[in-house]
């Protein structure tokens, strides 16, 4: 069975749109440790007692910031979190509907997201119920609406990341930490002798204040210091698995209001070139709805699932198999470079491979075409495109994600 293309190159733009989520936390979050390191370098201005106070002074000021850091980020994330799972409907809503007859087209079904969905996925704790979940159930049953065409808040609480905490806990343990480390190293450092000028090279690295500047996330992570560059992976974990979940979510939800189109999924996790074993034993492999896992499966998975047409329920013939020269026109004209399906007996990476330059550019972007190029040569197609998703430190922020996918279609 093949695969629409469109739902890779969607995976990969999801992956870029976490870049950018992440790198907007990773550096307010390193501007407030930059802040404070620049404190510690004045303290040698100042006699010994003096120094105890405005050491004292320096790491509340940080703690109190890093509080309202994790605040502030949740948040922010929260208002992304909606908008891409809103948009991830929209798209899976329009693939469903590129999979079937012009004829049968219109009984495929959309889901309506909750406007509190996201902010109960990044807020509440599963075990509490919030009033504004229960509301919004309460409202849905007044309204007389099916549990399978909405994704509510409540179905939110009950999405947490992989070590059972929600994202607004993740973050203020994360502050909590890192402010009791800055204050540890620091103490100790001046305990042992340490000059404030080493000390600060060591917490902050080779970052500089507002680093916006062509470093990807992941290269403003490897540039950090003792301070910035684990909390910048964690960063980055907790941000991309939360977008993972979420759009995996809405997803399956779409998938799952079309029952009489589609009745199992298929698992999908061929774009990670570190699959962990659980990802790689799934990928392939087929479920019912609400019978099977789904992704993210642990922290950093890009995994995701792609819907099995039922053909034969439906009474109708499938495609024909993808030529890969040539686009798949069984179900309307061609789209250009849009339109053509992944062999099921191929990769993503292998497909891509053999398709146009113009192709290869839409997918990985102009700049991107001579790294897949070189890798295909080294290390073959499948693994070629593994290393491109997990390199890629290109971004797009939710206004772009949102052009490329006009009224969820791909453009």
């Amino acid at each position: 069975m093949s695969t629409p293309a469109e739902l890779y190159r969607n995976a990969i733009d999801l992956n870029r749109f976490s870049n950018s989520v992440a790198k907007r936390i990773v550096i307010t979050y390193n501007d407030l440790i930059l802040d404070a390191v620049d404190q510690l370098r004045r303290l040698d201005e100042l006699d010994v007692s003096a120094k105890a106070v405005r050491l004292q002074a320096i790491l509340a000021q940080l703690k109190e910031s890093l509080d309202g850091w994790a605040g502030t980020s949740t948040l922010a994330a929260a208002r992304d979190l909606q908008g891409v799972a809103e948009l991830q409907g929209e798209f899976v809503a329009n693939e469903l509907r590129r999979a079937l007859p012009i004829d049968l087209r219109e009984q495929v079904r959309s889901v309506q997201i909750s406007p509190q969905f996201a902010q109960a996925v990044a807020v509440t704790d599963p075990t509490a119920l919030s009033v504004v979940a229960l509301s919004d159930d309460l409202q849905a049953a007044v309204a007389g609406a099916r549990q399978t065409f909405q994704l509510t808040a409540t179905q939110g609480t009950m999405i947490t990341l992989p070590n059972g905490k929600v994202l607004a806990k993740s973050f203020r343990g994360l502050a909590e930490a890192q402010a009791d480390l800055f204050a540890k190293t620091v103490r100790n450092g001046l305990l042992t002798g340490e000059s404030t000028d080493k000390l600060a090279r060591r917490l902050k690295g080779r970052l500089k204040f507002g680093d916006l500047g062509p470093l990807s996330v992941r290269q403003l992570a490897q540039a950090g210091g003792e301070l910035t560059t684990v909390a910048n992976r964690q960063i980055m974990a907790m941000v991309r698995t939360s977008i993972n979940q979420v759009a995996n979510a809405s997803s399956q939800q779409v998938y799952e209001a079309n029952q009489d189109v589609t009745k199992r999924y298929r698992y999908v996790a061929t774009l990670d070139s570190r699959t962990s074993p659980i990802c790689r034993a799934l990928d392939g492999k087929e479920f019912d709805y609400g019978k099977g896992p789904t992704p993210p499966q642990h922290f950093n998975c890009r995994s995701t699932t792609v819907p099995v047409i039922d053909y034969e329920g439906l009474g109708i013939e499938p495609p024909p198999p993808s030529d890969l020269r040539r686009p798949n026109t069984a179900f309307g004209p061609s789209r250009s470079t849009r339109g053509d399906t992944v062999p099921s007996n191929q990769t993503y990476g292998e497909w891509l491979e053999k398709q146009s330059k113009a192709v290869k550019v839409d997918v990985l972007g102009a700049s991107k075409v001579s790294f897949f190029e070189s890798r295909v040569r080294k290390v073959g197609p499948t693994q070629a495109i593994r290393d491109f998703v997990s390199q890629d430190g290109s971004e797009l922020t939710l206004d772009q994600l949102k052009r490329r996918y006009p009224n969820g279609k791909a453009s």
